[in-house]
């Protein structure tokens, strides 16, 4: 038990003294009548007080101690990580700091939980979205050509391929959603190696030539890149992850815009690859959840561009299995960029 004591010291001290006074005055007008006062006196009034201090304070301590553990365990406090290692206190002041402290703690954490209800409602309610919408485009057409369609040659055709991209759609939704699942629970091991990280942009703006220029989007660097720039990480996540950002640069970027790719020396052993672009930009309000799974800034137009509502939130994975960081900052009507850390190759 711990011996936290001082104010019960204090009320066994005053007591003591009054008692012991008490006795004190009444065995001295006493003596003094019956003609006996002499030096046992003193004696006797060190040892009555001596025996009524420690007879009270083992008393209180006792006293409070009793009801103390009482609280505690009606209270569970001993369920606490703060204060299961913990002797039962039986000092008053250090017992009400342990009880505001495991009424704050229970506070944030029922706070944080209602948090993540709310966000697994929502998840749940994207999910069940982002599923159902290609599900039911792909019943709506198999039900038409079951109905008669499939006998005009024309239809058929038309249909099963219309068919075939929401299954598609499906499929890449699935698939995104096991990768997210993999990264987050170390399914997903990395191949880290070394590379040139000018090449790479270099080859993703190749892929993707073609779907920029069909908002005539420019994607260039700010300069001009003569030396290769060597970084270690697994080749095949970064390509997805400058994949993904430029994707979105062109999905919500301006007609005649330009996406630009920088790559700055950052500390000795680091660069920070940087994704820019002129676009729509993002309001503040919602960069703190950028990154989460299936959330759109525009929830009524951004499904028409396609894609899972997963890009993101892959790609914040992917960067920190990396042990990496990904930054973003944006401004309405002025645009994006996005930029994370890659470890330089020695």
């Amino acid at each position: 038990m711990q011996k936290k004591l001082k104010k019960t010291y204090k009320f066994a001290f005053k007591t003591s003294a009054y008692i012991t006074l008490f006795l004190t005055l009444f065995m001295s007008v006493f003596l003094y009548y019956t003609n006996n006062l002499n030096w046992l006196l003193i004696p006797v009034v060190l040892l009555t007080y001596t025996i009524c201090f420690i007879i009270i304070q083992y008393r209180v301590e006792r006293f409070i101690y009793r009801r103390v553990k009482r609280i505690y365990d009606d209270l569970t406090l001993l369920e606490s990580t703060s204060l299961r290692n913990q002797p039962i206190t039986t000092d008053m002041g250090t017992l009400t700091r342990e009880i505001d402290k495991y009424a704050r703690d229970k506070k944030l954490e029922i706070e944080t939980l209602k948090i993540r209800e709310e966000y697994r409602k929502e998840y749940l309610g994207n999910v069940s979205h982002e599923l159902k919408t290609p599900l039911f485009t792909v019943q709506g057409y198999v039900l038409t050509l079951l109905d008669g369609a499939m006998n005009d040659e024309k239809l058929r055709k038309k249909y099963l391929t219309r068919a075939e991209k929401g299954v598609e759609r499906l499929i890449y939704i699935v698939k995104d959603l096991d990768m997210i699942t993999k990264l987050e629970t170390g399914d997903l091991s990395l191949t880290t190696e070394t590379f040139d990280i000018v090449e790479l942009v270099e080859n993703v703006f190749e892929l993707l030539e073609m779907k920029a220029s069909k908002k005539k989007i420019t994607l260039s660097f700010d300069m001009e890149y003569k030396q290769p720039i060597m970084v270690v990480a697994d080749k095949e996540r970064i390509q997805q992850v400058l994949t993904n950002l430029v994707v979105n640069s062109i999905k919500y970027g301006r007609e005649k815009g330009t996406t630009e790719v920088s790559i700055e020396n950052l500390i000795k052993n680091k660069v920070i690859v940087r994704v820019t672009d002129n676009g729509e930009g993002i309001e503040k309000e919602h960069l703190p959840r950028l990154f989460e799974r299936f959330y759109r800034v525009d929830k009524s137009g951004s499904r028409k561009e396609g894609g899972s509502g997963l890009g993101l939130s892959i790609v914040k994975h992917i960067i920190e299995a990396h042990n990496e960081k990904i930054y973003v900052e944006s401004e309405i009507d002025v645009g994006s960029e996005f930029s994370f850390t890659l470890e330089k190759a020695k």
